[in-house]
């Protein structure tokens, strides 16, 4: 079970390794953060290009990093090996011994991994991230190049924040990736989602009649930078995952001016506190879904101190329908958690999240089909699990079906279901994001069972049997192939 082979220390290194590797492109001419490097890096994404490093950008007072996501090899080589399911295969192998399944047996294997594989963060007296401290009426946000994404966004935003929150009473600190709409140059929006764990810590801090502090990193260490993506339950803390996967402990350091640690070899921080009971509208925002997001009021961050290195790189990413740069981030979160899933879900033989589905909206399911309506009792479970409970809809296929070839999953969604028995339509959570529901946050969801069915679920007319060539003819042809003419 090999750890990571090369944990980078920085952005700078991984963006070194990016350009030894033909995998980054500088552009040193000034480009426009609003709307044109949005417009650039959609174009290099579709095009399956490389990485951006923006010199000069003509708002902002420093580079601007991104699409350093945004392929399968890219995203790979930040989290240091070659395969995603290599890391799955790592926590397949410690969650291996028996654990109880379901939810409680979730945790004790992440509990497990952590304890076994993984240190708790270190800290440190001095960081890379503190090399120059702004603090009062030196704090000025429009030194970052923040982008306009599109043109119906309401403003500038900071698309890949790191965002630090702890529980009031508890001290368990969240690490979160949420959107930063820039008010003003010392106040940003805080697009705390209602199912986030930060959206917790404030609503406690609210109770409480008490500020939250905040920090916000950018810039960090590109495993770290995916960890505060991770669909982690809110028990499990972001940086005993990022050490897991780094093989090594995370260097966090104490913030200035709040109560918070960061990652010390961030590129830039903002320390500062959302006060109890104010908001101001948020948005609009072209997200991840291709649908502008519409206003709506979340609470404020107020920037009372500004620390970074002293050759800062800015780290930013691009939302917008898919294809887009949170593709390879979703892949690698899709096989990396599979191993827990099947804890969670243990009739599961493999998934898929569907880009095209936005990661949330489509699970394709195999299973060993065992008993009647199996499928339905997965559909179930899944909407009943912690990571996947926002899920609309759910293709339930037999495990002979690889879930990733749509082709497939595709032919047996069409031609292997009778709508009046192989259908369920319920109700459940969806995501904060989704315009598609009638109510916010709750909405109509679907179950595909594309499985073959059995005569204990009413099909009493013998299930076909699929059409494939005897294998000596495909060998036959094979090896006679260039003897027709063909290449």
């Amino acid at each position: 079970m090999a750890a990571p082979r090369f944990p980078f220390d920085d952005l700078q290194g991984f963006l070194g390794a990016l350009e030894r590797a033909g995998e980054l492109h500088r552009v040193k001419v000034p480009v426009d953060p609003t709307l044109e490097i949005s417009e650039i890096v959609t174009r290099t994404v579709r095009a399956k290009g490389p990485a951006l490093l923006f010199e000069k950008p003509t708002r902002g007072m420093m580079p601007l990093a991104i699409n350093i996501f945004g392929s399968d090899r890219r995203m790979a080589m930040a989290l240091g090996v070659d395969d995603f399911d290599e890391i799955g295969a790592r926590i397949g192998e410690l969650a291996k011994p028996e654990l109880p399944q379901g939810f409680s047996g979730m945790m004790d294997g992440l509990g497990k991994i952590m304890q076994l594989k993984s240190l708790p963060p270190k800290r440190v007296k001095s960081a890379p991230c503190q090399e120059v401290v702004l603090k009062g009426a030196e704090v000025d946000l429009n030194m970052l190049p923040g982008l306009q994404m599109w043109p119906g966004d309401g403003g500038i935003y900071h698309n890949y924040g790191l965002t630090h929150t702890k529980h009031p009473e508890t001290g368990k600190r969240n690490l979160g990736l949420y959107r930063l709409q820039q008010h003003s140059h010392n106040t940003i929006g805080m697009h705390w989602q209602i199912h986030k764990d930060s959206t917790a810590h404030h609503a406690v801090a609210e109770r409480r009649g008490e500020r939250l502090p905040v920090a916000v990193a950018f810039g960090a260490d590109p495993v770290v930078s995916y960890s505060a993506s991770a669909p982690l339950p809110g028990d499990i803390d972001e940086y005993l995952f990022a050490g897991f996967l780094r093989g090594e402990r995370v260097e966090l350091v104490d913030c200035l001016t709040v109560p918070l640690q960061v990652p010390a070899n961030a590129n830039i921080i903002l320390e500062g506190w959302v006060e109890p009971g104010e908001r101001l509208p948020e948005g609009p925002f072209g997200d991840h879904t291709g649908f502008y997001t519409p206003v709506e009021p979340f609470p404020v961050m107020h920037v009372e101190a500004i620390t970074m290195r002293r050759d800062p790189i800015y780290h930013s990413i691009i939302t917008s329908k898919p294809p887009q740069e949170d593709g390879p981030i979703g892949r690698a979160t899709e096989r990396i958690f599979l191993p827990l899933i099947k804890i969670l879900v243990p009739d599961i033989v493999d998934y898929h999240m569907p880009e095209a589905g936005v990661f949330h909206n489509c699970l394709v399911v195999a299973i060993n089909k065992r008993y009647p309506k199996h499928a339905q009792k997965v559909m179930s479970a899944v909407w009943g699990a912690h990571l996947l409970s926002l899920t609309k809809l759910i293709v339930v296929v037999d495990d002979d079906c690889d879930p990733r070839d749509l082709q497939e999953v595709a032919f047996r969604a069409f031609g292997n279901v009778d709508y009046a028995h192989d259908l369920v339509l319920t109700q459940g959570p969806v995501d904060h994001l989704d315009h598609a529901s009638y109510q916010q946050f709750w909405g109509g969801k679907a179950g595909v069972d594309a499985t073959r069915k059995l005569p204990t679920e009413g099909y009493t007319r013998g299930w076909p049997e699929e059409m494939r060539m005897a294998p000596e003819v495909v060998a036959k042809v094979d090896k006679r192939w260039k003897e027709y003419g063909f290449k």
